[in-house]
């Protein structure tokens, strides 16, 4: 008789349906895994290629240091670099705010940028110090404007006077430091300072001067003396010598002489100003005449 079975009928072993055997392990992925790569349109190939480029990567991680891993950090900076510039983000336009026309050239030369130059991870800071290490430059600052833009503002050295030294000339800024970029033939208008220490003390003495527009437009230099004290050298040949100290009280003499006997457009050949209590000065010498003499009879 047939055993009965709960809820039914009691199957026949020989109807049963088969159980579908399971891949083997390490053969492939099974059928549904498949079919759900197949329904984004990658394939097996392309998923397995996938695994192995990211496995390789790890092991790079892991592997490469030193040397190698710059190398590798540069590979992949290089990539971002070429997906920014294909995005547009590239440099077309940079402008120069601040600098003189005389600096321009310098700074443009310093940047070492080129057009189309991948611009979103570009080195700001090292730009930055590219520019400050030009002469001209006292302070420098750079902005991006994405997509395409840098804007480099420069603070520019104050150009003082020209320093004449040892058979040589330079330009130099309010601190004494020379402008090696700098033509001194093409600033006739600085004042000339000669001798040695005269760059570095050029600051001190040169506000006192140019207070006096009358002989500030007749000084044709500022002579250094031991590296201690200044002379005038007038563009007529006078000579005016100053104290090793308190210069602007000594010019003040000078003011009131020459307020009372109106030195500076007669002439002179020498003043000196080195004794608070007492003005030298010291008429020029008339020409000598050029009359012939009567020898008599």
């Amino acid at each position: 008789m047939p055993a009965l079975v709960r809820g039914g009928r009691r199957q026949n072993p020989k109807s049963a349906p088969k159980r579908a055997r399971s891949a083997p392990r390490g053969r492939g992925a099974p059928a549904g895994k498949l079919q759900a790569v197949r329904s984004v349109g990658l394939s097996p190939k392309t998923i397995g290629g996938g695994v192995a480029a990211l496995l390789v990567f790890g092991a790079g991680v892991v592997l490469f240091t030193g040397g190698r891993a710059e190398a590798l950090g540069g590979a992949i900076g290089r990539g971002v670099d070429e997906r920014l510039a294909a995005a547009g983000l590239k440099l077309a336009k940079v402008h120069i705010e601040g600098a003189s026309p005389e600096a321009v050239p310098a700074i443009k030369a310093a940047m070492g940028l080129y057009k189309d130059q991948p611009l979103a991870l570009m080195d700001l800071d090292a730009l930055k110090g590219r520019i400050e290490q030009v002469g001209w430059v006292k302070e420098a600052r750079v902005i991006r404007l994405l997509p395409d833009t840098l804007i480099i503002a420069v603070t520019e050295r104050e150009r003082m006077a020209v320093w004449q030294h040892n058979g040589k000339a330079a330009v130099i800024d309010a601190q004494g430091g020379v402008i090696p970029e700098a033509d001194p033939s093409r600033f006739p208008a600085l004042p000339l300072v000669v001798g040695e220490g005269a760059a570095e003390t050029a600051g001190e003495v040169l506000p006192h001067v140019k207070a006096r527009p009358r002989l500030m437009s007749r000084v044709e230099a500022l002579i250094r003396v031991d590296n201690r004290r200044w002379d005038l050298r007038l563009k007529d040949g006078s000579l005016i010598q100053l104290p090793a100290t308190e210069e602007d009280s000594a010019l003040i003499q000078l003011d009131q002489l020459d307020e009372r006997a109106r030195v500076l457009e007669l002439g002179f050949a020498r003043i000196d100003l080195r004794d608070p209590e007492m003005i030298a000065v010291r008429p020029r010498e008339a020409p000598a005449s050029s009359e012939p003499t009567d020898g008599g009879a």
